[in-house]
């Protein structure tokens, strides 16, 4: 990070999420800053709120702490017996706390039980998913880690036949059975089109934090018959992709 601010760069930017973001606004000495993010940026003191970031950073939040509920609710249609569901989560995301309190909240009325697995490194991760508990299907909660180790996962998920939902496309796009959450390809956009702003000349105070409008459902079809799962044809019409 010194080595870059060293070259004098005009824009600061970083699409690896919350943890990311806070280290290069710590380190980014007053130069302008455009991030990615899956959390809310005023809680993490990133900015000082939405619509007025202040200071030297704003960017694109994704906002899919607060879908987890939605992605429950969701798994409860995939499959309609779901009793307990286990819960991956990164102990080290700033929202796990909040998205842990408010998972167990929307569980407790869907009157669904809830196992937490907490992994925040490839090694734990790796302990966690060969110890998988019994449980009736597997939400994992929005992570750049997760994201990144998507291909063990969803192998462990079919492994242990659990009906899993997820983030974002790429999961079901790679073999898991769906995704409820923005589309990462169009807010990479929008935080490159911000950066370009920036190299402009426009403050990044006076670029409010963009938000996502549209949020996608995704089910990979082929998943869901190797699972054993018939996906009602309700939830087939509502979906934005059906992958086959």
């Amino acid at each position: 990070m010194n080595e870059l601010l060293d070259r004098h760069i005009t824009v600061l930017y970083t699409g690896g999420g919350s943890v990311s973001a806070l280290s290069a606004k710590d380190a980014a000495r007053g130069v302008p800053l455009v991030f990615l993010i899956g959390g809310d940026p005023v809680k993490m003191g990133l900015v000082a709120s939405l619509n007025r970031p202040g200071g030297n950073a704003t960017g694109v939040t994704l906002v899919t702490s607060d879908l987890e509920a939605k992605r429950l609710e969701l798994l409860r249609q995939l499959v309609p017996a779901l009793t307990v569901v286990a819960v991956l989560i990164n102990p080290s995301n700033t929202n796990a706390e909040d998205v842990t309190a408010d998972l167990q909240s929307a569980a407790k009325a869907l009157g669904v039980g809830t196992r937490l697995l907490q992994a925040g490194s490839a090694a734990q991760l790796d302990e966690v998913l060969q110890n998988l508990p019994k449980a009736y299907a597997m939400l994992v909660v929005n992570d750049p880690f997760f994201v990144s180790q998507r291909g063990k996962i969803i192998a462990a998920a079919a492994r242990n036949f659990l009906p899993s939902i997820y983030q974002s496309r790429e999961f079901p796009a790679s073999g898991g059975l769906a995704s409820y959450g923005s589309s990462l390809s169009d807010m990479y956009r929008k935080s490159g089109a911000y950066v370009g702003q920036v190299l402009k000349g426009v403050k990044p105070s006076d670029l409010p934090v963009q938000q996502p409008t549209v949020f996608e459902l995704v089910i990979n079809l082929k998943t869901a018959k190797a699972l054993g799962i018939e996906v009602s044809p309700t939830l087939l019409a509502t979906a934005d992709e059906v992958i086959e």
